[in-house]
């Protein structure tokens, strides 16, 4: 094989992440295509990845994390926040928080009405998930077995979160036992994507087989700086990426119609793309950059959720604040995960989920609880001294729109990041009434005996106004951005992608992570991203 081919290559999968590592494993299964993964960051090799709690050593830490920040933020009273995304094999799979959700119903008829397809229906994207999944239950017509993706109960239990379930019954949410069905109305335990008490990111569940096909090449720390497009015909026929400091490229096969997938997340696509002549010719005409294809809404159409974490104190029951908070405490912790993978090491950042309605006029459930049995003053610092729990709420459909661009050429440089949070009326009054319902769920007869005290924001905010002042001191991301290249129909002139994920304008190119949503799903998104990639590798597949 000659020095060119052995750099040449049916599929370039830029990123190995929640995407790309699905993508690699399911491109390569026809042992005539030769993948090749390139990931900036370094193997998963690090031990506070695959411990659930150990997400708290990787956010902000260079070793698994981009460390990127938001611009400051008028919707949060001019505060920045951190921005994690996962610079590491299994991506943000590696430092999220290991909640399995697909969203309900009304994202993916969204999905079909910006798009013109039905290809992205929920009954469609149902099929998808479960070819990947392996429920812990029974099969049945909401769920698969056999899949790679694991999909399992908690293995811990705190009775503060049992009575804040009771509570948010009696304030009229249902109890749940599933919330993938498509009506995630309920209040309920999160079912988490981990083994035997062990997280699971997408870097052990799809390449630790796919490594030994001879038709794959996994690359770490290898940082694309730019695609390879011929001006004049605008096909991408490959890659440029520093590789441990030293540029090289690698080249795509288009002749026998090979293609370079970004799978590079809502915010990296969006710099490669960008670094690479693709986006607004305004904007890269200013710094420089040669225009390939004028696309405007490269980076625009940003959505995050935003959660509300209300504080509440508690007496005459125990949660982590205390337990963890003493030499013994945290003694018996590590001890209890040593010998039984369980306990509060085990556990993902929220175990607690609610869905619920912000106001009547809702046509579905468009808030959710994160509840956690702690509470600490910010992410990284230590936990209160007194026993409380957390009820974070969320806008799950945000009509504020934001943008992440580059400024630099430089691939280390990081973006300005813009969620643009609560920047629309709308999005103020479900933050108003958001807080509301969760006073209103903390005041019920349940949790009564503990006498709950508001800690954060605090009860001296009443008023619409002040309520919305307070959400802006007490919101942060829940580390959900999405649509920064959206799928559109062909008059749509902010659609970066065609359904089938394709740069509208460049040939042999898709993108195909959580950039491509139009519209934002209701929950968590890996699992949605996932069979985002799923999709693609039908399409591939031709299927």
């Amino acid at each position: 094989m000659s020095a060119n081919q052995k750099n040449l290559y049916d599929y370039i999968i830029i990123g190995a992440g929640s995407a790309g590592c699905l993508l690699a494993k399911r491109l390569s299964e026809n042992p005539a295509k030769r993948v090749l993964l390139i990931e900036a960051g370094k193997n998963d090799n690090y031990i506070w990845i695959h411990v659930p709690v150990g997400y708290l050593y990787c956010i902000d830490n260079p070793r698994a994390d981009w460390r990127f920040r938001t611009s400051s933020e008028v919707g949060l009273n001019g505060r920045s926040l951190l921005y994690p995304r996962g610079r590491v094999l299994g991506g943000c799979s590696s430092i999220n928080g290991m909640i399995y959700m697909r969203g309900q119903v009304g994202d993916y008829e969204s999905w079909v009405n910006e798009t013109g397809d039905d290809a992205w229906s929920w009954e469609n994207a149902l099929q998808r998930y479960k070819q990947f999944e392996d429920y812990y239950g029974d099969a049945n017509q909401w769920h698969s077995k056999g899949g790679e993706w694991t999909v399992s109960k908690q293995r811990l239990r705190w009775p503060i979160m049992d009575i804040f379930r009771k509570a948010a019954v009696e304030a009229g949410i249902p109890a749940s036992d599933d919330f993938n069905r498509g009506d995630n109305f309920g209040v309920g335990y999160f079912d988490v994507n981990q083994r035997a008490g062990w997280r699971l990111n997408t870097s052990k569940a799809f390449l630790r087989d796919t490594i030994r096909r001879s038709n794959v090449t996994v690359m770490t720390e290898a940082v694309v700086t730019k695609l390879k497009i011929d001006p004049t015909s605008k096909n991408c026929y490959g890659v440029e990426y520093l590789h441990k400091r030293r540029a090289t490229q690698a080249l795509c096969a288009i002749e026998r119609c090979g293609e370079v997938l970004l799978s590079a997340g809502a915010i990296g696509s969006v710099q490669i793309l960008e670094r690479s002549g693709v986006g607004a010719a305004s904007r890269l005409e200013k710094l420089g950059i040669p225009v390939i294809q004028d696309l405007p809404g490269v980076g625009e159409n940003l959505q995050d959720h935003l959660q509300l974490r209300m504080v509440y104190k508690v007496n005459g029951i125990k949660t982590l604040n205390t337990t963890a908070n003493s030499l013994i405490g945290k003694l018996l912790i590590g001890l209890e995960y040593f010998f039984k993978r369980s306990g509060p090491m085990s556990m993902a950042p929220s175990q607690l989920g609610a869905f619920a309605y912000s106001s009547p006029d809702q046509t579905s459930a468009n808030l959710e609880y994160h509840v956690q049995p702690l509470s600490l003053e910010k992410f990284g610092e230590d936990l209160h001294p007194f026993n409380a729990f957390t009820a974070s709420v969320c806008n799950l459909r945000p009509s504020s729109r934001g943008s992440v661009h580059i400024e630099s050429v430089d691939p280390e440089a990081p973006p300005v990041i813009s969620p643009n949070y609560l920047s629309t009326q709308e999005d103020r009054k479900v933050a108003a009434d958001a807080l509301r319902l969760t006073r209103k769920i903390v005041e019920s007869a349940a949790l009564q005996p503990y006498s709950p005290d508001e800690y954060k924001p605090g009860k001296q905010f009443q008023s619409d106004e002040e309520l919305i002042q307070a959400a802006g001191d007490i919101g942060t991301t829940i580390f959900h951005p999405v649509g920064t290249c959206k799928m559109g129909r062909a008059e749509d002139p902010m659609a970066v992608l065609d359904s089938q994920l394709r740069v509208r304008g460049v040939g042999h190119l898709r993108v195909v992570d959580a950039s491509a949503m139009p519209t934002i799903t209701s929950g968590n998104t890996a699992a949605p991203t996932m069979m985002i990639a799923q999709r693609a590798a039908e399409l591939l597949a031709g299927e």
